[in-house]
């Protein structure tokens, strides 16, 4: 499974503590906080992992990626379907952001396109039955629909992708 294609002098790369994080400006408090002040130290104690685009030594977008777990009664019908009444596998895209300077080029989607890839290739190692994400805003709740994402029973702004719409989109099976 290859990456995503970015547009040239964008290089995607993970989070390392050389990477300058602090003037990285996404316009969402939340976003930028949890980049400058939390995510590094999260990655270093394995509880998730950060990838940065990075553009003429600058951040110009990242996400970040845990595993997680979801108790059945919170799952749509759909989706529990078949599955045991316990807590279940997901995979938690944590936080995706684009700074300022850099929106409005479609890096956003590409983000999530890569996020979505790498959740997908992790599968195979650690199954997990869905990707679960948490929206901040109405915005970014309309930005995860048009990929698919749909609504958690009872939580307006908690989304999520089956593992098996994320395979068929990933395979083209559409």
């Amino acid at each position: 499974m290859s990456g995503v294609l970015f547009p040239s002098g964008y290089q995607l790369e993970p989070l390392r503590r050389d990477h300058s994080r602090q003037g990285f400006d996404s316009g969402v408090r939340e976003v930028d906080a949890w980049l400058a002040t939390r995510a590094l130290q999260s990655q270093s104690k394995r509880l998730s992992s950060t990838k940065l685009l990075v553009a003429a030594g600058r951040i110009a977008g990242y996400f970040t990626l845990a595993s997680g777990h979801i108790k059945f009664d919170e799952l749509p019908i759909e989706l529990a379907r078949g599955l045991p009444r316990r807590t279940l596998p997901v995979a938690t895209l944590a936080w995706l952001g684009v700074d300022r300077r850099h929106q409005g080029q479609g890096l956003g989607a590409r983000l999530l396109a890569q996020a979505l890839r790498d959740c997908c290739a992790a599968s195979k190692a650690f199954p997990f039955i869905a990707v679960v994400l948490d929206c901040l805003n109405e915005d970014a709740k309309q930005f995860y629909q048009r990929w698919d994402f749909r609504e958690l029973p009872g939580a307006p702004y908690r989304l999520y992708l089956s593992a098996a719409r994320l395979e068929a989109m990933m395979t083209g099976d559409q």
